[in-house]
């Protein structure tokens, strides 16, 4: 089997099309004729990722994040990024990323996976988004849905903490004594918090916003987040379950390492 077997059942799930204007999801490094001798799923690339790969004797590399986000003048090694590169290539490595492409998938997406973790019914996405030549809306930017019975506010609280395997997270004002209806997007998703109050959630969740964007939740909503690697750490499970199950007789590893640069006291 070839790497592009891979790539183009992937391409199937999130086709790349679907990714955001300033993203670089698809095949960053090697090329896609090579025999694919094993598949190590992460979220980001590094090259303790790398490394891993090489000791499990893979050679495709399947990540979130894509390791080259803009051009690179240079690659002597000096940062991450190019250590990176440079390690993959000098061990025939290859690497694909499928990053927004994946974020606006509603089925088989970050977001839908997230939405699992929280037992969420009757989901639908949040921001639609047209497909290029076509009227179909269901795929888009974030995700709603509701809890199967409302929960105090306080117990919510705990329970995703306990669902999405966290030990503290950073929310708004309480301004809701019980969450019913609820909002969220893997990654960066402030950008969605404006629709997210239009459509009348309880709850937000999220990752990476800033200080003068909590005050956005304008007493009507609140905003929670819980951190970007940890909103979108089960995007691992979903691609190794994909590609597992489409390939069932191919070895497919999960990464044994948690690449979270942010660490908590």
């Amino acid at each position: 089997m070839k790497i592009n077997d891979i790539i183009t059942f992937l391409n199937e799930i999130a086709p790349a099309h679907w990714q955001e204007s300033y993203d670089n999801t698809g095949l960053i490094v090697g090329n896609k004729e090579w025999e694919c001798h094993g598949v190590l799923v992460c979220l980001d690339s590094t090259e303790e990722i790398i490394d891993e790969a090489i000791q499990k004797g893979c050679n495709l590399v399947v990540a979130h994040h894509p390791i080259i986000f803009s051009g690179l003048k240079k690659i002597n090694g000096y940062h991450y990024v190019e250590k990176t590169i440079i390690k993959a290539i000098k061990n025939d490595i290859a690497i694909f990323a499928i990053h927004t492409n994946l974020d606006n998938a509603f089925q088989n997406g970050v977001n839908s996976k997230f939405a699992e973790k929280l037992n969420l019914i009757k989901t639908s996405v949040l921001t639609p988004k047209k497909e290029i030549n076509s009227s179909d809306s269901t795929n888009g930017a974030g995700l709603m849905g509701f809890l199967q019975n409302p929960m105090p506010v306080s117990d919510f609280f705990s329970f995703i903490k306990t669902k999405m395997e966290i030990s503290q997270l950073k929310h708004t004002k309480i301004v809701k004594n019980k969450i019913h209806k609820i909002a969220l997007c893997g990654g960066s998703g402030s950008f969605l918090i404006q629709k997210a109050k239009e459509e009348n959630v309880d709850v937000y969740i999220t990752s990476d916003i800033k200080y003068h964007e909590f005050f956005e939740a304008n007493n009507q909503i609140i905003l929670i987040d819980i951190g970007h690697f940890e909103s979108e750490k089960f995007t691992i499970e979903l691609l190794y379950t994909l590609i597992q199950n489409k390939f069932s007789t191919f070895a497919v590893h999960f990464t044994n390492h948690i690449t979270n640069p942010v660490y908590y006291l």
